[in-house]
């Protein structure tokens, strides 16, 4: 490197350290969130006006519950009794359980084999048709990453065979996440599909799905739907049908719950309706004009629901009660008092001036959508200059838009990366960094920043880290979790999802709204749907892929990679197979992955660009990270900060909001996504965030040509360091392997610092690439450059104590000086546990 380049990277070393003062206060967001808040004046969320003083006709639930059928191994007795194998409370050892005995109140034992599992038979009563709603577990395990459990009702049993059952994937195991370690957790395995009391006779538990694993069990419990209807309490909170999610005011017949409220010009109900009873319930909204004569009642809803575990949109009308003050009252009808309704995300909304003129007169975006591409490596992109035709939606949508040739992602998986896009901050401030972890309360999302300026919010999330799991629902009305979309083993979501989208954006065209669509079609298991499985993957030698995805398992040690097939380039040595071969056909199918993902996304753009939307709608496309295909000996990612997982792509796309064809070669941060978006929706980013609005790379006149080394001088903007991190994970349930190292990257000034910090013996402590030359990193400069290496590892240094300095504060900190009712309140909605 020249002498004039390392003076522009000492300078903008420089500027950087004077840049890099993190503010320590932050908003605590629960408050913005409580009932506290005055109504927007756009939107009035009827969830946060709710009162039990406004509820009417309360009685006793009719559902008497059944006694608990609970197994605890503390001295209490199991219901029902055992029939045999008295000394464990009735559970007996399946194949592959060894040591099996009951010390200090809990079930233990240990795995030999990769299906290990654990068997009760209990003697159920024939008429008892009460269907199981999900199972409580009170476990832990040494090792393995899921949890799994399944029924029998057959008089005699194989164990044998039941285990060889977990291995079906068409089985209906009921499955959840197992986080590993050394505490007792609790996980709740809700059941999806039907099976009633009668029919579960034997019960067959998989502790962990890992060999060598001890575990101890502290209790099992079968929740029945009864006692899970009992468990629902009236009032506001956070309800799920089909693993859907709104906003949601509870009511039982015959309750009648009252909101006075003033209307604004041109009002309507955005409502949605749904029950989890069997038998027919009626849903009815009335208004009272308070102007009007006394008692005159309208009614503007009655619908009956006959079918379960499904949300029902049903808007309504108010323009005929425009800019009046109004009662309106919610109350269900049914044959049995006590049955459960509930009111999905019940918003009073105000359309927009429709006029075209005033439409196209304003510069701020009345819609939304952030696409969150999941495992989109940027160099897999014809955008970015990929010779393989696999987006181009995407290179239109650059053309129409801006692109930004440099942006880097804060970690390279999705559990981490997801909430430094939502909330504006470094993993190490946001404090999610493994499998279990949930971003705090008090932190920001940009969902909430929005709902409290009156933003309809939706959120359409492909995996479970994007959703309640990792608390990234907090500020949306409404969230579809994985756990909703039709084919569970498939990660093409795209179609599926811009299906639901399409009809939700037409009816809500003309009020502001927020959309963040997450889509993982990039993501493992790679193989596309029709036509992109053959676009450029040699159909005639995937059967002889497959088997070798199989095979190769075997010769895996990492539990997690072995899960799912994710082998290194030794494990696919050993295997006898040719490992550019391997991941050659790999590569084929991810690219028609993207492939498919584009031609929705373009449907999604086809959509924007009609009439009734343009000029309104802004887009940012970025992805969490990449996919690794052995360019540093592994596949699979979140294991390393190298380029092929940090480099991802960013285009901001607004036909008549922001400029056409706008190239930005600048490096930039995913976390500066969130202060942009709010700066073009004349909304200020909460003061916590710490990335920083790029509206001056592109909007500003007379800007140097890209690849000046005047470039970083750009009026209103100044160079600045781009970071990466990949923490250590030591539950290692669930985070990407290696769990017990961990890196931290810093590119600025043309070069990128890797320093390992913890690392296996034969790894370097720094490494140092060429980031515009060697972009995947494949060649380590330290040793060419000590100096260099020197002052990054310094900036680094200062980077990682403000991080961790500026740390969001944890739920049990942030919430000790609110009062009862704000808590009790989030915790109805999630927010804290």
């Amino acid at each position: 490197m020249t002498t004039h380049h390392n003076q522009r990277l000492a300078q903008a070393i420089h500027q950087a350290a004077a840049k890099l003062v993190f503010l320590l206060a932050w908003v605590l967001s629960i408050i913005a969130c409580g009932g506290g808040r005055a109504p927007s004046s756009t939107a009035v969320q009827l969830v946060e006006l709710y009162d039990k003083g406004q509820v009417t006709g309360t009685i006793a639930s009719a559902h008497t519950p059944p006694p608990a059928t609970i197994w605890r191994f503390d001295g209490a007795v199991p219901e029902p009794p055992p029939t045999k194998a008295a000394a464990t409370r009735g559970w007996e050892s399946g194949p592959g359980i060894k040591g099996l005995v009951i010390r200090d109140g809990r079930l233990m034992g240990s795995t030999t084999k990769d299906v290990s599992i654990l068997h009760f038979e209990r003697t159920p009563s024939a008429d008892d048709l009460d269907t199981l709603h999900s199972i409580e577990v009170k476990l832990r395990a040494s090792a393995g990453t899921n949890l799994q459990i399944d029924f029998g009702s057959g008089e005699k049993v194989d164990l044998v065979e039941a285990a060889r059952g977990f291995l079906d994937f068409a089985a209906n195991t009921t499955t959840t996440p197992l986080l590993a370690g050394s505490e007792i957790r609790t996980y709740k395995l809700v059941n999806t599909f039907t099976v009633t009391s009668a029919d579960i006779r034997h019960i067959f538990l998989r502790p962990t799905d890992a060999v060598g694993a001890t575990f101890e069990i502290e209790s099992i419990r079968l929740v029945f739907r009864h006692e899970y209807l009992e468990g629902i309490a009236s009032g506001s909170g956070w309800q799920g049908l089909s693993e859907i999610y709104h906003e949601t005011i509870v009511t039982r017949s015959p309750e009648q719950v009252r909101f006075a409220v003033p209307l604004p010009s041109h009002p309507w109900l955005d409502l949605s309706i749904g029950t989890v009873e069997d038998h027919p319930i009626t849903f009815r909204v009335a208004v009272t004009d308070d102007h009007g004569a006394l008692g005159q009642e309208t009614v503007l809803l009655e619908q009956t629901l006959t079918r379960a575990h499904r949300w029902e949109r049903t808007p309504i009308d108010l323009t005929a009660f425009a800019d009046r003050r109004v009662t309106l009252s919610f109350s269900l009808v049914s044959a049995e008092h006590g049955s459960i309704g509930f009111w999905g995300a019940p918003v009073i909304r105000n359309n927009v001036d429709d006029n075209a003129a005033a439409a196209k007169s304003s510069a701020v975006p009345r819609g939304v959508i952030v696409i969150w591409a999941d495992t989109l490596r940027r160099d897999h992109l014809h955008t970015y200059g990929y010779a393989r035709d696999t987006s181009p939606e995407l290179d239109r949508m650059a053309r129409e838009g801006v692109l930004f040739q440099n942006n880097v992602s804060q970690a390279t998986w999705t559990k981490v990366a997801t909430p430094s896009l939502l909330t504006s901050l470094y993993p190490a401030t946001h404090g999610v960094s493994d499998f279990a972890d949930r971003i705090p309360a008090a932190a920001t999302t940009l969902a909430e920043v929005f709902r409290s300026n009156g933003r309809a919010t939706l959120s359409m999330s492909s995996i479970l880290f994007t959703g309640k799991f990792t608390n990234l629902h907090q500020g949306f009305e409404e969230l579809h979790e994985s756990g909703s979309l039709p084919d569970k083993q498939s990660s093409k979501t795209a179609r599926e999802y811009v299906d639901r989208l399409l009809p939700w954006l037409t009816q809500h065209r003309s009020v502001p709204y927020f959309v963040f669509l997450h889509v993982s079609d990039p993501h493992d298991p790679f193989k596309p749907y029709p036509p992109y499985d053959t676009m450029w993957a040699d159909q005639s030698k995937a059967r002889e892929h497959e088997r070798q995805e199989t095979d190769v398992r075997n010769f895996i040690d990492e539990p997690l990679l072995k899960a799912f097939g994710m082998p290194t380039r030794a494990d696919l040595s050993k295997a006898g197979f040719d490992p550019e071969a391997y991941v050659g056909f790999n590569r084929d199918w991810y690219d028609g992955s993207i492939r498919g993902m584009d031609a929705e996304i373009g449907r999604l753009l086809e959509r924007l660009r009609s009439p009734e939307f343009v000029g309104q709608t802004l887009v940012a496309f970025v992805s969490d990270h990449g996919e690794e295909f052995l360019e540093h000996g592994r596949t699979f990612h979140g294991q390393s900060v190298y380029g092929e997982l940090a480099n991802t792509p960013l285009i901001l796309w607004g036909p008549g909001l922001l400029p056409q064809g706008r190239t930005v070669a600048e490096t930039v941060e995913t976390i500066d996504v969130m202060p942009t978006i709010l700066s073009l929706c004349g909304l200020a980013a909460p003061k916590e965030t710490q990335g920083r609005s790029l509206r001056p790379l592109f909007t500003s006149t007379g800007r140097p040509a890209i690849g000046e080394a005047a470039a970083a001088a750009t009026e209103g903007w100044v160079e600045r360091p781009a970071f990466t991190q990949k923490a250590q994970t030591p539950g290692g349930g669930g985070a990407p392997p290696p769990n017990e190292t961990e890196s931290f990257a810093v590119t600025l000034g043309g070069w990128k610092l890797i320093h390992h910090t913890q690392r296996r013996s034969a790894d370097p402590e720094f490494e140092l690439f060429d980031a515009a030359k060697d972009p995947l990193n494949t060649a380590d400069l330290a040793g060419a450059h000590r100096e260099i290496v020197e002052r990054l590892k310094l900036l680094l240094e200062a980077w990682r104590k403000e991080a961790v300095a500026s740390r969001i504060a944890a739920d049990e900190q942030a919430t000790k000086d609110i009062s009862p009712e704000d808590l009790e309140r989030l915790r109805s909605l999630g927010y804290v546990q």
